[in-house]
């Protein structure tokens, strides 16, 4: 049992870095865009609607994609002032309980919530004000989704990962090592 629980953790965790670090590398092409635009509107005098909102679907997308990656990574904010001093069982408890009170609940509330809004948009095919827009808001209003479920997942891994901790079936050592938050990801 404890095999089956280690490999589901570590196929989620697998997912959520290999997603993270490939959608971290829209932060460098956000900058890149930012440069294109600022060049082609400065220099040429000329503008692309669709670059510019080609940046709002990259940030969406390092946002509400990158929550996952970040709850792997730690990198959530918490009150930490009591939990860096706490024992790797109490952190446990915390993590699990966290989990199960309040990431698990919140983050279904926002799938359960978002879906009818995001159904609606791909119903009328939901595009751009703009004519010369990206023409697929329906796709970056899928994220309201995608974010919930893959925090889920995520949330679900590391409730296990607490579990497997308080069972006695892992110690903390055995555990994925955090990265650095500083580390970088591109």
């Amino acid at each position: 049992m404890v095999d089956l629980v280690l490999l589901i953790i570590r196929s989620i965790d697998r997912f959520t870095d290999i997603t993270g670090r490939a959608i971290s590398w829209l932060c460098l092409a956000m900058v890149a865009m930012t440069v294109v635009i600022v060049v082609l509107r400065y220099y040429f005098e000329s503008g692309s609607i669709a670059l510019q909102e080609s940046i709002t679907y990259m940030h969406g997308l390092v946002f509400m994609l990158g929550i996952a990656f970040t709850l792997q990574r730690g990198g959530h904010v918490r009150v930490d002032i009591f939990y860096r001093e706490f024992s790797p069982q109490k952190k446990a408890i915390v993590d699990l309980v966290g989990g199960l009170l309040f990431l698990l609940p919140v983050s279904l509330l926002i799938f359960i919530f978002s879906w009818d809004y995001v159904a609606a948009s791909w119903a009328i095919g939901e595009t751009s004000e703009e004519r010369s827009g990206i023409q697929g808001i329906y796709l970056l209003k899928t994220l309201l989704l995608l974010m919930p479920a893959t925090l889920i997942l995520q949330g679900l891994a590391e409730i296990l990962k607490s579990a497997l901790v308080l069972t006695g079936k892992q110690s903390v050592a055995e555990q994925p090592a955090e990265t650095n938050h500083l580390e970088p990801l591109i």
